[in-house]
């Protein structure tokens, strides 16, 4: 029997995450996700795969974030026709997710090919449309956390939950060695934090080999959740008292919903005035919905908060924009306020509007809850530049920014050893993927502290976990 892994992406790189898992002939893809970069670097690396994907037996999912799923309608259009498995919330998420993505690069595509057809350049395409992307969801199939699943003779599916966003999992591979013992191997991309509101904690699956782990925030700390919740309340307070808009950058999945818990929580405990505050993003609408009806799957403390309280999703200081001249609006009133809009990084979506209208205001404020990756204008606002570019014209970056990452929902690098370390002593090796190699590298340093074989594979590389005949 031979037992292999592929790193086909997301390796020494945060987005874009695809591994394979081979058990002789039965391959497995874990993810199926986006990788993002500039437009000609997007389309390039999303269109070419690196395996065949009609030689696939199952596609596994571990969450709904694009940058681990918002790939799948390639893998359908080159030919893929199994099961695409995941936990039931994360079905449904991908329901809004994938034909959204679709969307924006047919929008993208328009704006781009407007200007290319002026200059006499040659058309561009979209790597793929709303409607192949709505044909890619036939496909997903729900399995329920802590059921096991036969995907092959080989090979066996579990699902725990990693703690990340809602539905998110660790799936667990059971490989049949052909004897009595089995080879496990635990993909935690991405992994959560540990008393999360909303969340239920990261569980650690027992006895396994082999653990596949993210490194986004390999090498950072993040600061007490109390104390984040602080310095936003201070951030809104200063803000108000200066006129001033609160514009807040926030992926319209798991993050947008969180910061409106919070910023409910900071109202009700009288930690700011009531102020108006607008969800402006359509997804982060729908996916407010899907919150809303999967409640059980969250913590003890919000399934109470879900049950005793009218709506804490959407309490009446709250307005979710859906109408683009309602959103354009937002920008025509000067009064105080709290913005909330996707995208996440800045790279597309109504947030640049926001952005463009408020960033050389000095009496606004942009707080910055999550992770911002290379070459994005999220991580060029993190780092305080002096000019930004948005949609190709430059601006001054005068407003206030904070940067608050203790709202992360991925573990921070103490986090990460921890988890690490509750595997025990049956862990053979850790590989380490899904972040900035300065972050995997401080990672690996920590894991080989406490004597263990962790490496940082390169994309494509393939390891051999078994090999015998």
């Amino acid at each position: 029997m031979t037992i292999t892994l592929k790193f086909c992406g997301g390796a020494r790189t945060v987005t874009g995450s695809m591994h394979l898992l081979s058990v002789d002939r039965s391959h497995v893809l874990l993810d199926c996700g986006l990788f993002h970069g500039r437009r000609d670097e997007f389309y390039s690396v999303n269109s070419e795969l690196s395996f065949n994907p009609q030689n696939l037996c199952a596609c596994i999912v571990s969450h709904a974030h694009i940058d681990h799923c918002g790939n799948l309608p390639t893998l359908i259009k080159k030919g893929y026709r199994q099961h695409i498995l995941a936990t039931p919330p994360t079905k449904e998420l991908c329901r809004y997710m994938l034909p959204d993505s679709g969307y924006i690069q047919e929008e993208d595509v328009k704006f781009v090919n407007k200007i290319n057809r002026g200059r006499g350049l040659a058309l561009r395409y979209p790597l793929y449309t709303k409607q192949e992307a709505e044909a890619a969801l036939k496909y997903i199939r729900s399995l329920e956390y802590h059921t096991r699943y036969a995907l092959s003779r080989e090979i066996d599916l579990t699902f725990f939950n990693s703690g990340h966003i809602l539905g998110a999992a660790v799936p667990v591979f059971d490989i049949k060695n052909g004897d009595t013992t089995t080879t496990r191997i635990a993909y935690a991309v991405d992994l959560g934090r540990y008393g999360m509101p909303l969340l239920r904690d990261p569980e650690t699956p027992k006895d396994v080999d082999y653990l596949i782990i993210e490194s986004t925030y390999g090498g950072r700390s993040h600061a007490s959740i109390e104390a984040a919740e602080d310095e936003l309340a201070q951030a809104i307070d200063r803000t108000v008292r200066r006129g001033g808009k609160v514009i807040i950058p926030s992926f319209a999945l798991e993050r947008t919903q969180l910061m409106v818990f919070f910023i409910n929580k900071l109202i009700k405990r009288k930690k700011i005035k009531k102020i108006p505050i607008y969800v402006d993003s359509p997804l982060a609408v729908n996916l407010t919905e899907v919150f809303r009806h999967n409640w059980e799957y969250f913590d003890e403390e919000s399934k109470k908060a879900f049950l005793d309280e009218p709506d804490p999703l959407g309490f009446d200081s709250v307005r979710y924009v859906t109408s683009v001249d309602e959103s354009k609006h937002l920008n025509d009133e000067s009064r105080p306020m709290i913005i909330i809009s996707a995208s996440g990084m800045c790279e597309n979506g109504r947030i640049l509007h926001h952005l463009k209208n408020n960033v050389e205001n000095p009496h606004n404020t942009i707080v910055v809850v999550g992770f911002m990756a290379k070459e994005t204008l999220g991580r060029r606002i993190v780092e305080r530049e002096k000019i930004v570019k948005i949609f190709g014209r430059p601006y001054n970056l005068n407003a206030e920014v904070i940067t608050l990452n203790a709202f992360s929902a991925h573990a921070d690098k103490d986090g990460l050893v921890d988890y690490v370390k509750s595997f025990g002593k049956r862990l053979k090796k850790v590989f380490i993927v899904h972040g900035e190699e300065e972050q995997s590298e401080v990672l690996r340093t920590n894991l080989k502290k406490l004597n263990l074989k962790a490496v940082i594979p390169a994309k494509d590389e393939v390891v051999f976990l078994a090999k015998r005949k």
